[in-house]
């Protein structure tokens, strides 16, 4: 619905690190993204009905919530899990340590 196909092309080449811009180490944090770029939360309650009902910004972490949304799924991977493994195979010191 959104689609652009060289502009999503280019931009999954920056997250991945394999475009003009490469780097190697680069993590990408879709929460930190979404906080940042749809601050209330507007364009989530948008396209994922699920998460119409979630108020604030939880909307952004709604598997955080003691009844997560009817319909949703739990996340695949934890994030800081999954950053420092990876920081850690590349033998990169994780932020903060």
């Amino acid at each position: 619905m959104d689609g652009d196909v060289a502009n999503n092309v280019g931009n999954w080449q920056w997250v991945a690190g394999t475009g003009a811009d490469t780097r190697p180490n680069r993590v990408f944090n879709p929460t930190r993204q979404a906080r940042r770029f749809d601050p209330e939360g507007e364009y989530v309650r948008r396209w994922v009905p699920e998460l119409e009902g979630v108020p604030g910004t939880t909307v952004h972490e709604p598997w955080t919530l003691a009844s997560p949304p009817a319909g949703y799924p739990a996340p695949i991977v934890e994030h800081a899990v999954a950053v420092r493994r990876f920081l850690t195979a590349r033998r990169v010191a994780p932020p903060g340590g």
